[in-house]
């Protein structure tokens, strides 16, 4: 699926005295299968990733997913994209495992006996059919950012989109999502801050100051990253 982003600026709070300028004429096309997005706290690549998704909409500029633009037909992107928030608490809604998966079939006209064999293949697709009706907010940090992918991918988007969905987890499960993330048949961009998520990954775009600094093969964006992050941190930084 391409991603068009043609000469986009985002500013929070337009009109305001409190508005903000995060991304800066950003000029791009995406074709690849996984795209890494790297960059520090409020470099803007977490806004970029929420206009993928249309969960923000460009002040200037336009954003075209699979040819649809996000501020004409926002409603077609998210039939064809999936987000994952940081944080699974964002996204998990129901009281149960099952009851949160199937969430997201609730408009799609299925029977309950077909919305229950999907439900049951995805919960064993990933290690969640033991929890089923477990508490869905009891879960570990780890099985609930399982879950919310699960949830994500139930409605099978062609496209996942995600903003630092390892960031709150412990190593072990950063690595294990991470391999989670790379073993999935759709197209992903994915924002990070754990380079070794973006091995193996078609292209990696790195963000400064809300405009892209760095464009490549993950080796050679990360070592630039790397290079980025020793020099003296600004206030606009932090």
């Amino acid at each position: 699926m391409a991603i068009e982003v043609r000469r986009v600026t985002h500013t929070y709070g337009v009109g305001t005295p409190n508005a903000r300028t995060v991304l800066h004429g950003v000029d791009v096309v995406l074709t690849e299968h996984r795209v890494g997005i790297i960059g520090h706290n409020g470099s803007g690549k977490s806004t970029f990733v929420r206009l993928l998704d249309a969960l923000l909409l460009p002040t200037e500029g336009t954003v075209v997913v699979g040819g649809f633009d996000t501020a004409r037909q926002a409603s077609a992107v998210r039939s064809r994209t999936g987000f994952l928030f940081t944080d699974p608490d964002r996204q998990i809604i129901m009281p149960t495992v099952r009851e949160d998966v199937a969430f997201g079939l609730r408009r799609r006209g299925l029977g309950k006996d077909e919305v229950a064999r999907r439900v049951d293949a995805q919960l064993a697709r990933f290690g969640l059919a033991g929890f089923a009706d477990a508490p869905a907010h009891l879960l570990s940090g780890g099985q609930q950012q399982v879950l919310a992918l699960a949830s994500v991918l139930i409605t099978e988007p062609s496209l996942v989109v995600m903003d630092e969905p390892t960031t709150l987890l412990d190593l072990r499960n950063a690595r294990m999502f991470a391999e989670l993330i790379f073993a999935l048949d759709q197209q992903v961009v994915l924002a990070t801050h754990h380079l070794d998520a973006l091995a193996g990954f078609d292209r990696v775009l790195c963000f400064d100051q809300g405009r892209i600094a760095a464009d490549g093969a993950p080796a050679e964006v990360g070592a630039f990253y790397r290079e980025l992050m020793s020099r003296p941190a600004g206030v606009g930084d932090l």
